[in-house]
């Protein structure tokens, strides 16, 4: 069969996220299949940018063939960003009877987080007489509405409204990493029937493999941290606004009597404000160390004794969420303090942790002293679960072929 996917964000190992679209695309390799992942020269969430050389560029990856478009740098929502998007949509739109006859897809699946790339991939899709299958991450304008407080009849809003109900009128399909989006997606015009759940997942055999030493300075800290019989709390991952952190950081006021240690591994925007509000509060318990590479993650979670991972509080989240982040967590086997108000919870449904209401810093110390109280080989147990439950249901092996099910179905 021949993929055509088009993710205007897609990364790989060497360039940084995002993964989902080169895991997707190595499996349907390996099992036989010619794949192209088309995409965005620039994109905010890469560690890295390909090299591009006129408007196209052509790269091959672990066999799977990038087309590169070249777009212009952006940096926030601002609107280069918008221009950015335009552009990969407009050569793309204007590449698509060339790729339709060169590459001959037998589907066509549009996956970038905005829907405006539905047109492009309808087109080549009409071209090659292929299947198209819509990808939703993110249900947008739903998300910069509700959590960008965008209002309805901007502009940008309505654009992206348009190209979100074409796209549920005219695909085969939906593929959602949202398990709760159906209702939504009907009343946007979704057949039902078309809508498929297919989580995010992470490649176990990779995982496994990894086994990168972390830099001196983590390796340092935690062997001084344990030395000095401290129980060790991380959050590995952006620190974004996002992410619950002040509350996780917070929570240290109330465990300033016991030997315990909060280990914050990463980088972004809030990170400062963080460390700024550690220092005016004195609260010498709380540890931040720079990001580290995604091969040394499974080092450094398995020398934590727990882990967190916390969301604000969001209308969004009613849809579910399927963070790669928590893969990660699970497949370290630790007990995980999840801080959700969600439509779906993964370490609820695995029984792989403590899940508490979301924004409550006492409740998170809470959390933590009744792990700590229990003996660690139950803790173990509670870990265990959690990576039984991801090598059971998220194993990109058995995605890919669930995906490639819905496609043929």
């Amino acid at each position: 069969m021949n993929i055509l996917l088009i993710n205007h964000y897609a990364g790989s190992l060497q360039y940084g996220m995002e993964y989902r679209p080169y895991y997707l695309a190595r499996e349907w390799v390996r099992m036989g299949h010619r794949v192209i992942i088309v995409a965005a020269s620039f994109s905010h969430v890469r560690s890295k940018q390909p090299m591009v050389n006129g408007n196209i560029s052509e790269e091959l990856i672990d066999d799977i063939q990038y087309i590169w478009i070249k777009t212009p740098s952006y940096k926030g929502n601002s609107i280069r960003r918008v221009w950015n998007m335009l552009t990969f949509v407009g050569t793309l739109t204007a590449l698509s009877k060339k790729l339709s006859k060169e590459f001959k897809p037998d589907v066509v699946i549009a996956s970038s987080t905005y829907p405006l790339d539905i047109y492009p991939a309808y087109l080549i899709s009409r071209f090659a007489k292929a299947k198209l299958i819509f990808e939703v991450h993110d249900l947008w304008p739903l998300s910069p509405i509700e959590f960008g407080k965008m209002p309805k009849w901007h502009p940008f809003i309505i654009m992206m409204q348009i190209a979100e109900d074409f796209a549920y009128r005219k695909v085969d399909r939906v593929i959602s990493i949202l398990p709760k989006a159906l209702d939504y997606m009907v009343s946007r015009g979704l057949t039902p029937e078309k809508f498929v759940y297919i989580p995010n997942g992470i490649d176990i055999d990779e995982w496994q493999s990894f086994n990168t030493l972390l830099p001196p300075q983590h390796q340092e800290t935690i062997e001084r941290l344990k030395q000095e019989g401290k129980f060790l709390i991380c959050y590995a991952g952006s620190h974004g606004i996002t992410n619950d952190l002040e509350y996780f950081v917070e929570s240290a006021f109330y465990l300033r009597v016991l030997p315990v240690a909060l280990v914050l591994v990463g980088q972004g925007p809030e990170k400062e404000k963080l460390q700024k509000y550690v220092v005016e509060h004195n609260l010498n318990n709380v540890i931040f160390l720079p990001h580290v590479l995604k091969n040394s993650i499974p080092e450094l979670l398995s020398k934590m004794d727990i882990l967190y991972i916390g969301w604000r509080r969001s209308p969004l989240n009613r849809f579910g969420i399927s963070p790669n982040k928590l893969f990660d967590y699970m497949m370290a086997g630790k007990p995980i303090i999840h801080a959700i108000e969600a439509g779906n919870d993964l370490v609820r449904e695995s029984g792989c942790g403590i899940s508490i209401p979301p924004e409550d810093p006492y409740v998170v110390a809470e959390a933590i002293k009744k792990l700590m109280s229990i003996s660690s080989s139950e803790r173990e147990g509670i870990g265990r679960r959690g990576k039984e439950y991801v090598i059971d249901n998220h194993d990109y092996k058995i995605l890919v072929k669930k995906f490639l099910e819905a496609i043929n179905d």
